[in-house]
């Protein structure tokens, strides 16, 4: 079994695994300029300007796929979302895209149900498994075909997304986001009712989680990771869990394709992310490659010294908030004296091989223990009989938050008393 941290370069594929200064400044450029706040205000604007003009509704456009478990929980959302806004609702009926945009299609199906059975309950929704399509026909492939056809031709790739005025919002996930923005356009009928779904929070007040565990696996080219890692941090503090910090690479350092039309949507929904947080995203400058290898050779030694967390939080703070080109000097020396580290002493470490192995075995044991490849993700362990609960993405951060304290409070209960 090799334990190559990442696969061999593709020349062809260079300017996104390892990219040069010029592509890298460009291709930040662009996505700084799709984040802008500022641009985003006008371009909302716009859209409405356009709408009032031609006297048109406010048509939100829905995808559903029907072996898409996260758009069986949209579904059951859908008429009180048409009855509590003044919309019109179009429903397209569409296929897996796969490809490049879905590259372990197989694997995502398998998490998906996994998943949206984890979630379903906490926003008041039937589980997958315990519901059947309310659309009693499966769609023909005329219908199909013609969906699919739309979801492309708008840009997106995934079932159970919702299209408003050229935004997307993911499922029951991102649906509180087009609530708010329907409401600040005056199109809720019931305004003083709370959102559909809204997002639960991180909380872990007054929990003791000393006899749990926690397995936090990020990457620094990672903006959905850039804006959850302080916090997963000050919540592993906050309730005394024991804390693994087990960095990974990038997605695609390990050969996991990344499109244009993905990493668009992904930055676009990072910022969005952020605001809720009310952390920082942008301006940025792409860490992946050269940039991620140094930093990630400093992380043996930074641990030696107790800092690799405050070594990778700075490192993404830098990458990711304030746009500093971690691929130069200065970037790198910048990481290294905010996590109160000394640059001299770090030169020895700088391209050294001590963390490939190291990185290896966290996204081997990410890919085969947790059955997952993308980050951030997490792995929560311990409590009397319960099994590790193993999530995905900086928007599940929540659901551990909620089964710490789920687990602190079975483990403090006098021994002898049922919970």
């Amino acid at each position: 079994m090799s334990l190559a941290p990442e696969p061999a370069r593709n020349p062809n594929s260079r300017l996104i695994t390892d990219p040069p200064g010029w592509f890298r400044f460009l291709s930040s450029a662009i996505i700084n300029r799709l984040i802008d706040p500022q641009r985003q205000t006008k371009r909302r604007a716009k859209a409405e300007r356009a709408r009032l003009k031609a006297g048109a509704p406010h048509r939100v456009e829905y995808f559903h796929q029907h072996d898409d478990p996260y758009s069986h929980l949209a579904q059951q959302v859908l008429d009180a979302f048409k009855e509590r806004y003044d919309i019109e609702l179009v429903i397209h009926q569409i296929r897996a895209s796969g490809g490049k945009n879905q590259p372990e299609l197989a694997n995502l199906e398998t998490w998906a149900r996994r998943d949206a059975e984890l979630i379903a309950a906490h926003y008041g929704l039937i589980r997958p498994s315990d519901m059947t399509d309310r659309w009693d026909t499966a769609p023909d492939d005329v219908a199909l075909d013609e969906g699919s056809a739309r979801l492309a031709k708008l840009g997106h790739y995934s079932g159970g997304m919702f299209y408003y005025a050229r935004e997307w919002y993911w499922g029951i996930d991102r649906l509180f986001y087009l609530e708010q923005r329907l409401r600040d356009l005056g199109a809720c009928k019931q305004p003083t009712l709370p959102y559909l779904c809204p997002r639960p929070n991180i909380d872990v007040s007054g929990a003791d989680a000393s006899q749990l565990a926690l397995d936090f696996y990020p990457s620094l080219n990672s903006p959905y990771t850039s804006i959850i890692y302080g916090r997963t941090i000050a919540m592993a503090r906050e309730c005394g869990i024991q804390f693994n910090h087990k960095p990974v690479l990038p997605m695609v350092m390990r050969g996991v394709p990344a499109t244009r039309q993905k990493g668009m949507y992904i930055n676009f929904d990072t910022k969005r992310e952020a605001g809720h947080l009310g952390v920082d995203f942008g301006p940025m400058m792409f860490p992946v490659g050269e940039p991620t290898r140094a930093i990630y050779s400093l992380i043996p030694w930074a641990r030696e010294q107790g800092k690799d967390v405050a070594l990778l939080s700075s490192a993404l703070r830098l990458a990711w908030a304030e746009g500093a080109g971690l691929h130069r000097k200065t970037g790198l020396q910048q990481a290294v004296k905010r996590a109160g580290l000394d640059w001299n002493a770090a030169q020895q470490h700088l391209g050294s091989d001590a963390w490939k192995e190291e990185t290896a075995l966290c996204q081997l044991e990410m890919a085969q223990e947790l059955g997952l490849w993308g980050v951030p993700s997490y792995r929560l362990r311990g409590g009397a009989g319960e099994d590790d609960l193993c999530v995905w993405g900086q928007d599940r951060l929540w659901l551990i938050a909620a089964e710490i304290r789920r687990r602190a409070a079975l483990t403090a209960q006098p021994s002898g008393i049922a919970g």
